[in-house]
């Protein structure tokens, strides 16, 4: 097999075909934190935004079952003009209980830095929080959010993005009854604003 063989093609040169299309779709769709636009999903896959738009409505109806095949626990939903897949509402419950139950870990050193962006910057964005930290923080993000930590709060309307925020669980893991008694250490921002020590989150 030649060296060839194993080269990635280019956007350009990558099939059209609407179920290579939807399978390019789904390997994007399974790593965003935040709804993407058909312009950016087209971008990321390579292909046009009409055979964009046609795979992520086939994706649809794939996994709502209505291709005949079975219903999944997940679902392609449009949120502030993007595209995401979520957990299905009816499995609230059952996820909870899974993550409540996996056994605690210490937080990396990372998550306590984005932790602590959140808590005092919230209502924030992810794309805000990688700016403060000069990082991409899409994994951290992800591990706040399966420890039950922070919590999406709401979706700005007009650009898609997720705003995120503290959860109830942290101030019980900080010992703390409101986020008014966070320790002020505010040379751990870089715009000046109250901070707090990672270490009370260890």
């Amino acid at each position: 097999m030649t060296a060839d063989a194993h080269t990635e093609p280019t956007p350009s040169a990558r099939s059209h075909e609407p179920a290579d299309v939807a399978r390019r779709l789904e390997a994007i769709l399974l790593i965003v934190d935040e709804p993407q636009s058909l312009v950016a999903l087209a971008a990321a896959v390579g292909a046009p935004v009409p055979a964009v738009r046609q795979a992520v409505a086939g994706l649809v109806a794939d996994y709502e079952g209505e291709t005949g095949g079975p219903r999944r626990g997940f679902e392609l939903r449009e949120v502030g003009g993007g595209w995401r897949l979520y957990v299905r509402d009816e499995h609230d419950d059952l996820i909870a209980e899974f993550v409540g139950g996996q056994a605690p870990s210490r937080l990396s050193q990372a998550a306590l830095e984005t932790l602590a962006v959140i808590a005092y910057k919230q209502p924030v964005t992810r794309s805000q929080v990688a700016s403060i930290r000069a990082v991409n923080v899409d994994s951290v993000v992800r591990t706040l959010l399966a420890r039950g930590l922070i919590t999406e709060l709401f979706t700005d309307p007009e650009t898609g993005a997720i705003n995120y925020g503290t959860t109830d669980a942290l101030l019980v893991n900080l010992g703390i009854n409101s986020l008014d008694e966070l320790p002020h250490i505010s040379p751990l921002l870089d715009d000046g604003s109250d901070g707090f020590d990672a270490e009370v989150l260890r």
